[in-house]
């Protein structure tokens, strides 16, 4: 396994992070403690939840997948061996917290108490806040236009100041160690470091955000930010909801697929083409496609952690072993030229 700083801090993580979202939706706790146990015995120290997986989201399973990191903890006494990430649902829906605007110092705390009790720890490594609370463009779309500050529901945002100075009462009490962003902007980010600085309050060490070989957005700008600011990317879904591996063939996916799972993604007609010459470049190379999706991810300089969430244990062991697999910079030319040819293939509605 490969280790990188989490920024500035005195944390390793594995560049291969465990993905929960999955848990307790296709997958089941009996499942799970397998993953969790072949990972660290991997050496995988990383793991990645929300308060509100799996997803898709419902409120019957709510809090789950923490629920299973939590029994794992107590069942396998080994909490000290991870680095344990999760995050703070953003605005929205009405079955947590009533909904609306979520990060207020009462909203923060209910979140950052009940998360603990599922995950039967006393402290959270990485707490993150999910969404942007304010209007923003959230996944690089086309023809953004950017209206007032309140949501599309009553209410409005809540500062970034308001927020670092809540999230700092819990650094303080050593309940949460370290904070993190998850689909963020450039903006977003710049004005988190800015006021963390200015007010001496906690900084931002990662920015969990959508990159894979089909979305390279975030190169376009965050990237400069993670590299001069050492504020790393946690990438999730590298292998682009199945379609980046051999299950996606003939236009089709596996019933077992996170696209199955009412995930509406990479529909562009152009995606169908950039799939098939990263095919061809599998084939030429004698490469697995998500193990050279996933390794793609793994050595851009920006990143952290590549954040995978397999639902068998075939895929985990096969995203795993990416660790080992060269790219040359043949591979990384050709690479490039797909994606030159067929830029930034996203459409995704939420």
């Amino acid at each position: 396994m490969n280790f990188r700083k989490l920024a500035n801090t005195d944390i390793k993580v594995s560049t291969i992070c465990l993905g929960t979202m999955t848990w307790s939706k296709q997958n089941n706790q009996r499942e799970a403690f397998k993953q969790m146990d072949y990972a660290l015995d991997n050496g995988i120290n990383f793991f990645d939840t929300a308060e509100i997986y799996p997803s898709p989201y419902f409120e019957k399973t709510y809090g789950n997948s923490e629920k299973i990191i939590g029994n794992w903890f107590k069942e396998r006494k080994r909490r000290d061996k991870i680095i344990l990430a999760t995050k703070i649902s953003g605005p929205g829906l009405s079955y947590i917290r009533g909904g609306g605007p979520q990060y207020t110092e009462k909203k923060i705390s209910e979140a950052i108490e009940n998360s603990l009790k599922r995950l039967k720890t006393d402290y959270i490594d990485l707490y993150q806040l999910h969404w942007p609370e304010r209007k923003t463009n959230f996944f690089g779309r086309f023809n953004f236009k950017q209206q007032d500050d309140t949501f599309n529901f009553k209410g409005s945002w809540n500062k970034i100041e308001t927020i670092l100075k809540v999230l700092k009462n819990f650094v303080d009490q050593g309940k949460i160690r370290y904070i993190g962003l998850s689909n963020e902007t450039p903006w977003g980010l710049s004005k988190f470091l800015e006021l963390s600085t200015l007010h001496g309050l906690p900084r931002v060490v990662s920015v969990q955000n959508l990159y894979n070989l089909l979305n390279r957005t975030y190169e376009m700008g965050l990237a400069e930010i993670s590299i001069r600011e050492k504020i790393g990317l946690l990438a999730y879904s590298p292998l682009a909801s199945g379609y980046l591996t051999a299950n996606y063939k003939n236009n089709q996916l596996s019933n077992k697929s996170r696209m199955k799972q009412n995930l509406i993604r990479y529909k562009k007609p152009s995606a169908l083409m950039a799939i098939k010459k990263y095919h061809e470049i599998c084939n030429e190379f004698n490469l697995n496609f998500a193990q050279m999706a996933i390794k793609f991810c793994e050595i851009q300089k920006f990143l952290t952690s590549v954040i995978i969430g397999p639902i068998n244990m075939e895929q985990l062991k096969i995203s795993i072993r990416s660790v080992n697999v060269n790219l040359t910079d043949e591979i990384l030319k050709k690479i490039n030229d797909v994606q030159v040819k067929y830029p930034n293939i996203d459409e995704y509605y939420i």
